[in-house]
């Protein structure tokens, strides 16, 4: 099954795969209609730095981003075409490194102030408004001076990876019963999925249970 196209909104944070890099440009894959873009002028360099890009910028593009690279953006302008610009100005932006990605529909990433999430399993989720979403090892300390551009190839340990497969696992759960995807509604699908085995809750009885759970925990802490 085909997920429904993201139309993209000014401000809408977004996971994306490069799919070419041009002059000047990265073409970027958003599960949207057309290409998005991002534009060598609306990415802050290694160093943070906002300055003007010069040809040596331009010749390096590909040591930032090359094709298959992921990263994590905001939108910033849309075209007359309908095609989304986006821009990696903030620290908090970047190539992603490593982690898991969730591909939903965009209908159910729930709009949030935030959609960047440490949560206290020990991992951290994106949750693209586009249904593109990230989960990956919690970083141990917030680099600043990375700019966004470098990326941690370390080994992931076997414990953050059991973590961030049981929360995949737990996304698709929700997905298939058509839960809205946030930081609580994943949270509380984790806790519900702990006394089974990882690979079970893909199981349609598991996956039941849990999200069941889940979701009176969620009506419980609204009501």
């Amino acid at each position: 099954a085909l997920c429904p196209r993201y139309n993209g909104e000014i401000g809408d944070i977004v996971v994306g795969r490069i799919t070419e890099v041009q002059q000047k440009r990265w073409k970027v894959e958003t599960n949207s209609r057309l290409d998005s873009v991002l534009l060598l002028s609306s990415i802050n360099l290694p160093g943070g730095e906002l300055r003007r890009k010069s040809a040596e910028d331009e010749l390096a593009m590909r040591d930032y981003l090359q094709e298959g690279d992921l990263i994590s953006a905001e939108v910033q302008s849309i075209f007359s075409d309908g095609a989304v610009s986006l821009h990696t100005r903030s620290l908090k932006y970047g190539k992603l490194a490593q982690g898991v990605l969730v591909q939903v529909s965009p209908s159910l990433v729930k709009r949030q102030k935030t959609h960047f999430h440490d949560l206290p399993c020990g991992a951290s989720v994106i949750l693209g408004n586009n249904g593109f979403i990230w989960i990956y090892p919690t970083p141990e300390q917030k680099d600043d001076e990375a700019g966004g551009y470098t990326a941690n190839l370390e080994p992931v340990p076997l414990s953050d990876r059991e973590v961030i497969s049981r929360l995949r696992n737990c996304i698709m759960a929700l997905v298939t019963h058509k839960i809205m995807l946030f930081d609580t509604s994943i949270l509380y699908c984790y806790e519900a999925s702990l006394p089974h085995q990882i690979k079970d809750i893909l199981k349609p009885e598991v996956t039941e249970e849990i999200v069941l759970e889940a979701r009176q925990r969620l009506l419980d802490s609204e009501g």
